[in-house]
């Protein structure tokens, strides 16, 4: 077998395992050298067309927030709880409800002080690296709702980010929206890359063009787990 090509089939079993919910296996690390890069998954996802936006809604992806790791706690408390700092929770919610915290935007870099309320809480949104939109048209449409719902939940696919970015990178992919920290744009790409992954999603040709672009600058860019 050639060098490539045992690459590849190696890159494969990663994503087969991602999709599983599991861990690479020790020996394939070893023979990776450790986990594939973002460039190198980047190169087993399809590139085509988008499908047509039709039947999609949010409902197609489960109810909103949904705690889908039975843990008591929603989807966007357990996300605000993992990425802002210094918080503090509502009283008698078993640290379920986030009250205040810090967040350190990752797409802007700016400081951010979180309050819950009606009037505050947009500020801070959580957003889905892929859009849901994005992910119905590059072959979500195919997965079970229970599988879609998975998606919509899964740490990997969210970032507490500044709410104004989420709201201008709407439904865009990285061929039309990067976070202004340009510093960040390698770690933003990478996670795309590994949700679109996971979830054997395809990327339309600009859309992939546009993430190799960008990760030519950073070659050993690693996945997030």
């Amino acid at each position: 077998m050639s060098n490539n090509a045992g690459r590849s089939t190696l890159v494969l079993a990663f994503v087969s395992a991602l999709i599983a919910g599991l861990t690479i296996s020790p020996l394939n690390a070893a023979q990776f050298n450790g986990q594939p890069t973002a460039s190198q998954l980047l190169a087993q996802i399809p590139a085509k067309g988008r499908a047509a936006k039709t039947g999609y809604s949010r409902a197609q992806f489960g109810q909103a927030w949904a705690d889908t790791n039975h843990n008591g706690c929603d989807t966007r408390n357990d996300i605000l709880k993992r990425d802002l700092t210094s918080v503090t929770f509502r009283p008698g919610t078993h640290d379920c409800v986030v009250l205040t915290g810090i967040l350190h935007d990752p797409y802007s870099g700016a400081v951010i002080h979180f309050v819950r309320g009606v009037a505050t809480s947009p500020l801070v949104q959580i957003d889905h690296v892929v859009s849901l939109s994005n992910a119905w048209q590059t072959g979500a449409f195919k997965l079970s709702l229970e599988t879609r719902t998975l998606m919509a939940n899964d740490p990997l696919e969210l970032l507490a980010v500044k709410g104004s970015l989420n709201t201008q990178k709407s439904d865009g992919d990285a061929a039309t929206w990067l976070p202004p920290l340009k510093s960040y744009r390698c770690a933003f790409v990478a996670r795309q890359v590994a949700v679109k992954a996971k979830y054997s999603l395809w990327m339309t040709k600009a859309e992939k063009e546009a993430i190799a672009k960008i990760l030519t600058s950073c070659p050993k860019q690693p996945i997030p787990s």
